[in-house]
Order: structure tokens, then sequence, then C-alpha cells
């Protein structure tokens, strides 16, 4: 089923009270004089108001594809997964250089995509967060309509300290509404403390939000247009994962000094897990997407741009600011035929990176039994390697008016390889650009891409992982829920793969390889990378810091690649301190009792 755009945003707001609730500060409105026109009673006295009052905090959401700084330039693949012919953001070690993504402007709740940043509207939506559950007592509601604004509350105040605290580590837990006259001396929190503080948010929020709005009461006002709502899977599945986050290894040591996963916190997180995937098939409200439409995850064909991605199997999305930023954005550097008005930035896969698509037998490219041919690297390759990867001599579009372009010509001297334009390592990614969206074709009009925040794969994988890393066996399982291994399978599965190989099952270190290496490819470019790296403390390894390309020719009689070399382009400046990021100077000499992150 594909996801309905209504209006381009949510639709419980009226418009008297858009009006009311987009002034400059939640302070400056709730400062007003009582013989103002719009009144605390107002605003919250009835569902209809006070849930436009909740919903600008979903406006504080970053969509990550969309927002850097009018640079149309997917900066937040910030790990090993791609180069560009311009710097990805933090290869040379400065993180600093934060302001174009993260940490600049200002707290922008407007509809335009490209103005948004992490480190404001997250402050901003954690305060919108206190104040409506502040306020909670002058809704005059039934009790469905009070548990479901308590509950979007709760889940954004934890939803937002857990969107920072992943960058920048432990931070104060902004759990009331703070005065403007108050003195600031909120503590920061260590990672563990602050994660469980959101934890008990997200689990209380759970509590009280249904399952599927549309099967509620005030569901039935916007019925069919709920999708982006915050409902209790959306709960439950990041609290789990807030609490696996906890466990890992980098924060654990940031913590406790343990440089390990914590057991414990992993078998909680693991129970978690399999409460959201219980509910899920007792209920059909998300279901993993089948193979044939797998892409709907990522993008679909939307005439008059009505649709949008995520298909039956993405728990949460961006919110839909501006359906037509998607041609402009979403996939504007990812091929140098896609959306060419300007575009001077391509983004790319690294060989590094494409070494995660094992083959069509399940093996990993080095195992003896895989098949893979070093000399002829594209054949047999798994399912997902195809629907992700752009490699010499695909089509990229269908029109013959495209000429040369018609074809990736990606060897040595071609046409789509090097130059200011085109790959620097001998890939392009398709993840995000179905063949059409190109001026030939002409199909970007009528075309929808999102990035998913959290989808039910993602739920099996990091369940998996949280079982083995607690009970110790890719065998074990939470009670009464299915193993680590078989968690695994069930995405293996869905992308065509046999079952893991039994040399991989027998140990937890050969499985946890094997985990890692499934994440790469089935969360491909959607951001996870540069987290995973870092909570499983390999963001050092210099297996992880050296991005490759590969260069060849093309044999002029067979097509294929020949005089095939592998060549570092950039090795990532990842120091211990490069952990977390810095926080901006002037947020640390506030008081004493906010210091910056070590070693910067």
């Amino acid at each position: 089923m594909k996801n309905k755009i209504k209006n381009d945003k949510l639709s419980f707001i009226a418009g008297v009270m858009i009006m009311g609730l987009t002034l400059g500060s939640c302070e400056s409105y709730l400062d007003k004089a009582p013989e103002a026109t719009i009144t605390e009673k107002d605003v919250f006295g009835n569902f209809t108001s006070f849930q436009g009052w909740v919903e600008e905090m979903y406006n504080c959401i970053q969509d990550y594809s969309k927002t850097i700084g009018g640079n149309f330039f997917w900066n937040f693949n910030m790990a090993d997964e791609v180069l560009s012919n311009a710097p990805i953001f933090f290869d040379d070690g400065n993180y600093w250089n934060t302001n174009g993504f993260l940490t600049g402007g200002s707290a922008n709740t407007n509809l335009n995509p490209m103005t948004k940043r992490v480190w404001p509207l997250s402050w901003y939506g954690i305060r919108k967060a206190n104040m409506g559950l502040a306020k909670l007592d002058l809704l005059n509601g039934t009790q469905e309509e009070k548990d479901i604004i308590k509950g979007q509350c709760l889940f954004f105040r934890a939803w937002f300290h857990f969107e920072l605290s992943r960058f920048w580590g432990g931070l104060p837990y902004i759990d009331t509404v703070m005065t403007s006259t108050g003195e600031l001396k909120i503590p920061r929190l260590n990672y563990r403390e602050t994660a469980l503080k959101a934890t008990k948010d997200f689990e209380a929020a759970a509590a009280l939000l249904p399952v599927k709005w549309d099967d509620t009461e005030v569901g039935k006002v916007t019925l069919g247009n709920n999708q982006q709502r915050i409902t209790k899977i959306h709960a439950l599945s990041f609290m789990a994962k807030a609490l696996l986050y906890a466990a890992s290894p980098m924060m654990n040591e940031e913590s406790t000094g343990n440089n390990s996963f914590d057991a414990e916190l992993c078998k909680q997180a693991a129970t978690v897990f399999a409460e959201v995937i219980k509910i899920c098939n007792e209920t059909g409200a998300y279901k993993l997407q089948p193979w044939a439409t797998w892409t709907d995850n990522f993008w679909v064909w939307s005439p008059g741009n009505t649709l949008r991605s995520g298909g039956t199997e993405v728990i949460m999305n961006p919110t839909v600011y501006i359906p037509g930023f998607t041609r402009w954005c979403t996939n504007r550097t990812s091929n140098p035929v896609q959306f060419a008005a300007g575009n001077s930035r391509v983004e790319v896969p690294t060989q590094n990176y494409i070494k995660n698509y094992g083959m069509a037998n399940g093996l990993p490219i080095d195992d003896p039994l895989s098949g893979y041919n070093p000399k002829d690297p594209w054949v047999n390759r798994e399912p997902r390697f195809y629907k992700d990867i752009i490699v010499d001599g695909d089509q990229i579009v269908t029109s013959t008016g495209a000429g040369l372009d018609r074809f990736a010509q990606l060897y040595n001297g071609g046409r789509h390889k090097g130059g200011n334009s085109g790959s620097v390592t001998g890939y392009l990614y398709k993840k995000w650009t179905p063949m059409g969206c190109n001026p030939w074709d002409n199909k970007w009009w009528n075309f929808q891409a999102y990035n998913p925040f959290m989808r039910l794969a993602d739920v099996y994988l990091m369940y998996a992982e949280a079982v083995l890393q607690g009970y110790g066996t890719p065998q074990g399982s939470a009670p009464g829920s299915i193993t680590a291994e078989q968690a695994l399978n069930v995405i293996r599965n869905r992308a065509q793969l046999p079952n893991l190989d039994s040399k991989f099952t027998g140990s937890k270190q050969a499985f946890m390889e094997e985990l890692i290496r499934e994440r790469a490819v089935e969360l491909a470019f959607e951001g996870h990378r540069f987290f995973d790296l870092r909570r499983w403390n390999l963001w050092q390894e210099t297996k992880y810091k050296e991005k490759t390309a590969i260069d060849f020719d093309r044999d002029p009689i067979t097509k294929k690649p020949i005089n095939i070399m592998e060549r570092v382009v950039v090795t990532r400046v990842a120091d211990k301190k490069h952990n977390w990021l810095p926080f901006q100077v002037s947020y640390t000499k506030q008081y004493k009792e906010f210091p910056q992150n070590p070693g910067w």
C-alpha cells in the first residue's frame, strides 16, 4: 500500500491555529498578556487545537536528504560508504564543520526542509513537548484524546534527546519547562543515563499511543491520512534502539569504561524488539515489503505527488514538507544524468563498501566457496547489489535522445568517470534514483523518495544483534520469540538469499561479522553506517577508514572490465575524540556543568 500525502503536511492543524502556533518562540507566545486574542485555553482547551500545537513537533524532524545547506548533497552518509568530487563531511576529521547540517541556523519550523538543523530543532521540539505536557490539565477532551496528546509529547521529548545524544553523547535531560530567568545548572549526564531517561519516556508513550490511528476515534477525522503519525510501534522501536545504543561498546565505554556490549541492556532491548515484531505480526500494522516491490521503501512513482515512499515496512519517515523537493534534493547527486540542472557534485559508492555485497549463493565474496571472480566482479552478485548499484555498461536512461548518456561509462576515460560531475570510484548508485528521473525521460515530476528513520527490517536486524550480545549465541532468543539466527534469515530470505551458512552460526564472533555485513547491505546509503561503526567502536579501524575506488579499462570486444586496480582515495581522519561531535564553544561557556567532549 502506498502512503498518501495530503496538503503537504499533517492535516489536523486549523488555519487560525497555524498563525498562533508558528510565532517566533514558544515563550514569546505564552508570555502574551491575558487580553491577547489567543489564550492558553484556545490553544490547549480542545483536541484539535492542542494537536495543532503537537504537530509543530513533527515539523522539527530533520529530513537528512534535503537539508544540506543548499548543496543538494547527501553528506549524512558520513562513514565509509561514499565518495564525491567534493569533500564529504568529516573525512578530514574537522568535526567543527557542522553549521551546514547539524548546528547552524535557528529553530525554523517552516515547511522548507532545507532550513532545518538537528541541534536547534531538537531543543525546540523538547521545549514544545515539555510545555504540552505541562498544559494537559487544560484539555477538555476524552481519555483517548488526552492519552494520544500525552503519548506524542512523551515520544518527541525522548526522540529529540536520542537524536541529539547519538551525535554528541550524554546531555542534560530536560523534562520540565525551563524559564528564561532560571539559572542554568543542569549537568550533562553520561550516555547511558541520557538513554535510560529517554527509554522511560518512550515506554510511557507506548502505553498511551495506539497501534493504528485509523482505529481510533480521533483518527477518523483524518482517516487514511494518518501514516505519518506517531504510534505505539514507533515508541517501542525507538525505546529498544535507545537501549541497544546504550549497550553498545562505544557508549558503554563512555559510561562505564568497559569497551564491550552490556549484556543486560541487550536483553532488555531484545525483549522490546520482540514485542514490536509480535505486534506487527498480529496486527499487520507494518509488514516487510515483498521483494518484488522492495524499492517502495525508498521511492515511488507518484502521479501528482500524492503518494509517498515507505510501503508497508517503513515505520518512521521524515515529515513530508514540500513534495516537489524530492526532485531537487533527494537523488540529485547520485548519478551524473539525474537532475542535471547545474549539478556539479556526484556522490557515489566506494569500492570498499561494494565488497559488503555478497554473492547470489549467499556467501561473502571473500569466502573460498562464494564463486567470486575478481576479474569479473559484478557477475552473480546478490540481488540487492543490482537494486542498489550501477556498474559500467548499465542502462541509466530510457530515451534514445540521451545519446551517449543512455548507458553508464565508468571505465578509465569514460564519459561518467571522474571530472567535475563524474564518478570518482567507478560506480554510481540507484537506491534513490530509478531510471526515468532525468531530463530526457522527464519522469521526475511524478516521483517521491524519502530516507527512512526506521523500518521493520532494521528492527529484525537490531533484534538479532541484541539477542546475540545479550544471550551470547546466534541460537539465543528473547523469551517466546525467534532466535537471532532466524531474525537475520528473515531479512536474507526476503532478499532472495538462502539462510546464513552454518559456518557463520557456530560462534558469536562469526555471526556478528555477518550481521555487520548484512546491516551494511540491507541499510546501504540510509545514514545508519555512521552511527553503527561508531557505536561498535570500529570507527578508528583502518578497514573502515580507507575509502577506495576501482580503476579499469573496458575490453573493446567483450565489454568486460580489464586491468582492474583498487586505489585508496581517502583515508578518513578518525581518532578517539571523533567518537563524538564537539559542541560549539559558545555552548560550553554557558555554565561549568556543561563541559566540552573529550579531545575537543
